[in-house]
């Protein structure tokens, strides 16, 4: 009898919990809404280059070097226009840090005699408003410094000689021209982080 009790106690402890699992569903107040695909403006371009790096900007005024972000840095071909682009974004964040057309006048240069490290100039369109800029970027090993500069290369050869080209962007290619003879190459990395707000305005 004692036995029966208990299995007779235990039937009734699963008949509750079938029976509250069974209970009434409820659809949730406020609709879920339909999934969407966020496009990144790369969907027509092919890479030719994807690794993670560190980049850095020299502050002119300052006359340090200052970091952008780290991530992912993208060698991207148009798939009609021919032009080519260096594209980066800040890890996890995902906002733009550099984003310019990769001409064939730009000059990749060592840095401070590092194997792992490249300084050029370009006109950044990273930001609300196009700037020229003397960037810097490191990777970890040396294989990858030397594969990103072959790309890069190979994007200068591929690269249409009649790219829009207009005086203000001239102007601002001239104003990193002097920037770069302003500035002493040996300087060391002066590591500062800072916070851009960047946006995407370089259209493909």
């Amino acid at each position: 009898t004692y036995y029966l009790s208990i299995t007779h106690k235990i039937h009734k402890q699963v008949t509750h919990v079938e029976e509250d699992e069974d209970g009434p569903h409820f659809e949730p107040i406020v609709p879920l809404p339909d999934k969407v695909d966020v496009k990144t403006g790369e969907e027509e371009e092919e890479e030719m280059f994807c690794n993670r790096a560190k980049l850095f900007r020299f502050d002119a005024e300052t006359k340090e070097w200052k970091e952008r972000g780290i991530g992912l840095v993208k060698i991207l071909k148009h798939n009609t226009s021919g032009k080519v682009r260096l594209l980066m974004r800040r890890e996890q964040v995902l906002k733009v840090c550099v984003n310019h057309y990769i001409m064939p006048d730009m000059l990749l240069k060592t840095n401070a005699g590092s194997d792992k490290s490249w300084v050029w100039n370009a006109v950044n369109y990273a930001d609300e408003e196009p700037r020229p800029e003397q960037l810097a970027i490191r990777f970890k090993t040396k294989v990858e410094a030397l594969l990103f500069k072959t790309k890069f290369e190979e994007a200068q050869k591929i690269t249409p000689h009649k790219l829009v080209d207009t005086g203000r962007t001239a102007h601002l290619i001239q104003k990193a021209e002097e920037m770069k003879e302003n500035t002493r190459p040996s300087c060391s990395y002066k590591i500062k982080l800072t916070q851009h707000h960047s946006k995407f305005r370089l259209s493909t």
